[in-house]
């Protein structure tokens, strides 16, 4: 782990963007760039950082953690599901194959929790007790366990939009994706998700609920983007999960919530500024933004086992060598 010291120094020095007009077509992502050309998508991550739908700041490594730990989870679950890469030539860059993404957006949900107004906490605190399709009883508090993680699906909202909830029979009777691509996406995303909370659970932490981005590469099912990241996921530290604790008068201590490992931490500290995503955002102190960046490292070396190692800023010439052999 990099000492506290060493992610300050690290602040001003984050990778904020980069530009190869060389590898062609350029299209911005909240953490990454993504080079289309000769049939393939070279993703260079940055620092960037995402909440509110917003930039709002730098976290030294951020986009290293991703890159690195999205290959990682890649290279595990390649027994599960096809993914999207090729080779992942540096800590920067993944090239992987050009995808044709499908429009439903797949969220698998282990716990009954959330505050958005597509979660399952918040559908079942209204009195929705179908939500996505699901029956769920009466008497569940929240951030219980539910009895089998969940698919939630939505729909993949453009850019400012807000996805809209979804049911298997909508997607079938709608003809939003044939039965058998959309059973095929059921049966992997479940396998994925019990895999991945195995993998946490070794690692003291509990995978609460994540994303799976999945589009078509040559018609076959592929994992894209990013994968049980502290970004795409929502993790909770182990020892701090109790069960039961919501109940009252538990539900007013300041403890009762688990403790997050993702990137929520964040979200609580815009939240506690009383920023909601309109207008600027407060800029948050280095002491903060080391912390953060300390916990995405944290987040990369529980899971994986591996120490952090930064890399260097990407170089063409390396790229141009393993994407076209030049």
């Amino acid at each position: 782990m990099l000492t506290h010291d060493e992610l300050l120094a690290a602040i001003p020095h984050c990778l904020t963007g980069t530009d190869f007009p060389e590898l062609g077509a350029k299209y911005e992502g909240k953490v990454r760039d993504v080079y289309v050309g000769h049939g393939r998508r070279t993703l260079i991550t940055t620092d960037r950082i995402s909440a509110f739908d917003m930039v709002l700041g730098l976290i030294p490594y951020k986009g290293q953690v991703l890159n690195q730990l999205s290959a990682w989870w890649f290279a595990q679950t390649g027994h599960i599901a096809r993914n999207h890469v090729i080779s992942v030539p540096d800590p920067n860059v993944t090239i992987a194959h050009e995808a044709e993404p499908l429009p439903v957006e797949i969220v698998v949900r282990g716990y009954i929790t959330g505050v958005t107004k597509t979660s399952l906490w918040y559908l079942y605190e209204q009195g929705e007790r179908r939500p996505y399709g699901f029956v769920l009883p009466d008497g569940l508090q929240k951030n219980d366990p539910l009895p089998e993680p969940l698919i939630t699906p939505t729909t993949k909202a453009a850019k400012g939009g807000h996805d809209a909830p979804l049911t298997r029979a909508e997607i079938l009777e709608q003809k939003i994706l044939p039965r058998e691509l959309w059973m095929e996406i059921e049966e992997t995303a479940v396998a994925l998700f019990q895999f991945g909370q195995q993998i946490a659970a070794q690692a003291g932490l509990i995978l609460v609920d994540t994303k799976y981005e999945m589009g078509l590469v040559e018609g076959k099912l592929t994992l894209i983007d990013e994968i049980h990241t502290p970004d795409s996921s929502r993790y909770w530290v182990a020892d701090t999960y109790r069960p039961g604790r919501f109940l009252k008068p538990v539900r007013s201590k300041p403890d009762a919530e688990p403790e997050n490992f993702d990137k929520e931490f964040m979200r609580k500290w815009y939240a506690a500024q009383g920023y909601r995503g309109d207008g600027t955002p407060p800029a948050m102190p280095p002491d903060f933004i080391a912390q953060i960046a300390a916990r995405y490292i944290a987040a990369y070396e529980k899971l994986t086992g591996n120490s952090f190692v930064p890399g260097e800023q990407p170089a063409i010439e390396r790229i141009r060598r393993n994407l076209y052999g030049e």
